[in-house]
């Protein structure tokens, strides 16, 4: 089969979504089929092009065997809802040129989009339409909502209006839509996706790079680590994150000498969270940390931190749970427990009100002086991690369901392919 592959993140992107394109482009190639992706200049998560790429044209390389093309886009050094609403229309105009000559010369047999940016998916269903591909869009976060949530912009705002009006028109638009949870599938359906046209693509641990650390952690010395536990945030630092939590929550552990709050990250956030944390020595910061160094950095935690804010838990699912897990450490997440973030977390670690340092601090506190329950929760980590995101599972059942799909007759969508139709 032939794939062509669109999003906005990819390799050498070390975090995020990007290492879920990435993992799926290269498998898909490992198996023997054609597969080329268009993506931007890597950005993410320091909101900045990386040193070394081109900024204002395209770049072509050959990576593993598959032919990417980085667009080059608009990136905001302090994303806001109308500057990240630019930085996704850029992309997708720089992104149109290379799908439409991909889609006409190589004639795909399935355009995969994956969101974010879910605006990127006209050039994808553009593409698509032309070279008589099947339509797939991947759903690893709802922005829209996440926006409203994060109080990007307002529902009732005219762009709010109009983003929830193009997510619905062109939701409808795809011949097979997924996205990463059962609550997020079944959003899908509420937004008026077709459920036969739903699929549930799971994220995966990265169990190639992610052992369970034990014994001495050379982690430590690299990092200046001193204190014999550690309590770890890694990933993005950004609003949906709510990633204030854990200066608020370290204020309040202050005075154990026992206990350092590890952020490794970057992203819009970091300067303000380096300044509320500023006055505090049990919180350390350190960059994302390379892939050869991946396991021993998650198995530096003795407690993997997830905030999360109010009101976006359903709306994604954060892909770092994935290998928190896989590292064989219990989680502490912020959520509410009718989540879907709270049914993977339980029985591995500990849910806490979004918001709630003092919450947050005694459920630390508890779980670090009670190593019988500690023990437990950890194995049950890596065996979760095992059972449900087992990369060779999710990839072989997302690629049966790609043959299927373009075997398939083709679906009516006279209603739904109409240039003219607003709706």
């Amino acid at each position: 089969m032939k794939f062509q592959i669109l999003g906005i993140n990819y390799a050498p992107e070390l975090i995020s979504t990007a290492v879920y394109t990435t993992d799926m482009a290269e498998y898909l190639s490992r198996a023997g089929h054609e597969v080329n992706v268009v993506t931007a200049q890597p950005y993410f998560p320091a909101w900045e092009v990386m040193e070394g790429w081109p900024k204002y044209r395209y770049k072509r390389e050959q990576r593993r065997g598959i032919d990417v093309v980085h667009c080059p886009l608009y990136v905001p050094r302090k994303p806001t809802g109308k500057s990240r609403l630019l930085h996704y229309a850029t992309f997708t105009l720089a992104a149109f040129p290379p799908m439409l000559w991909r889609a006409l010369i190589r004639r795909p047999d399935v355009v995969f989009v994956v969101a974010p940016s879910l605006v990127s998916a006209v050039a994808g269903w553009v593409s698509a339409r032309l070279s008589g591909a099947k339509l797939w869009v991947h759903i690893q976060d709802f922005e829209v909502e996440a926006g409203f949530a994060t109080g990007a912009f307002s529902p009732d705002s005219r762009i709010g209006r109009a983003a929830r009006a193009f997510e619905g028109w062109m939701l409808r638009r795809c011949d097979r839509v997924s996205s990463i949870s059962g609550p997020m599938v079944r959003k899908l359906v509420a937004k008026g996706v077709d459920p036969t046209r739903t699929f549930e693509l799971r994220n995966w641990a990265n169990l190639d790079h992610v052992d369970v650390v034990t014994g001495a952690n050379p982690a430590r010395d690299r990092l200046g680590i001193t204190t014999r536990y550690v309590a770890l945030y890694s990933g993005n630092v950004a609003a949906k994150q709510g990633i204030e939590i854990i200066p608020q929550t370290a204020r309040l552990l202050r005075d154990r000498d026992d206990l350092t709050f590890l952020i490794c990250g970057q992203g819009p956030l970091l300067d303000t969270l380096k300044a509320q944390a500023a006055d505090l020595p049990n919180v350390r910061f350190a960059p994302l940390q390379p892939i050869e160094h991946f396991s021993e950095t998650l198995g530096l935690a003795d407690v993997h931190l997830l905030p999360q804010i109010e009101g976006v838990s359903d709306l994604l699912l954060p892909s770092k749970l994935t290998n928190m897990l896989a590292s064989g450490r219990p989680v502490i997440a912020t959520v509410t427990g009718d989540t879907a973030l709270a049914a993977e977390v339980e029985g591995a670690g500990v849910i806490t009100p979004p918001g709630d340092a003092p919450a947050l601090a005694a459920a630390l506190t508890e779980l670090l002086q009670d190593p019988e329950r500690h023990a437990r929760l950890s194995r049950q980590a890596r065996s979760r991690a095992l059972d449900r995101w087992n990369k060779p599972a999710i990839l072989d059942r997302f690629l049966a369901a790609a043959k299927a799909l373009i075997s398939a007759p083709a679906a009516a969508l006279s209603t739904q392919t109409n240039l003219d139709d607003p709706s």
